[in-house]
């Protein structure tokens, strides 16, 4: 991986398949300050010797209370436009059972969103996340994954 240009970041783009549709889970940023900010992937910086795939795992459980234990594929990182901040991104398939919550006082709303809604709202310099993760979707299609194969990943 490239050198971070500044601030080092990871998470998770969290997806489930409902009625044929892909959705990703997003959090908003808490705060009045907030208010008009874009909704992200969850995320945050590793701690001393974490790595980046531990602290996407870490900080999509204390922002949504969602445990991530199943496969994690790498979809790289973007470099924020305005800022020096690297995010760095794993796609997971939700747990079944999976009940998303604002687990930290960082977040105000969790929320699983279809992908044309998510490319609406989510931080402009993370959409790219959002094309990835339709590519990692479609490179899965084949007979052994069908609830993958009817998946419609429009937007």
């Amino acid at each position: 991986m490239p050198e971070s240009r500044g601030k080092l970041s990871s998470g998770t783009v969290l997806y489930r398949i409902v009625n044929d549709a892909v959705e990703v889970l997003l959090v908003h940023p808490a705060g009045n300050y907030n208010r008009r900010a874009p909704w992200g992937i969850p995320k945050g910086a590793p701690d001393a010797g974490e790595d980046l795939e531990a602290t996407a795992r870490r900080e999509t459980l204390e922002e949504t209370g969602v445990v991530v234990a199943g496969p994690m594929a790498d979809l790289g990182y973007v470099d924020y436009t305005r800022s020096k901040k690297r995010v760095h991104a794993y796609a997971a398939r939700a747990p079944e059972d999976a009940q998303a919550r604002c687990a930290s006082w960082e977040v105000d709303k969790v929320e699983f969103i279809e992908l044309t809604r998510a490319r609406r709202i989510i931080h402009p310099d993370q959409a790219t996340l959002l094309d990835r993760l339709q590519q990692h979707l479609h490179d899965r299609v084949d007979e052994s994954i069908p609830e993958v194969a009817s998946v419609t990943t429009r937007g």
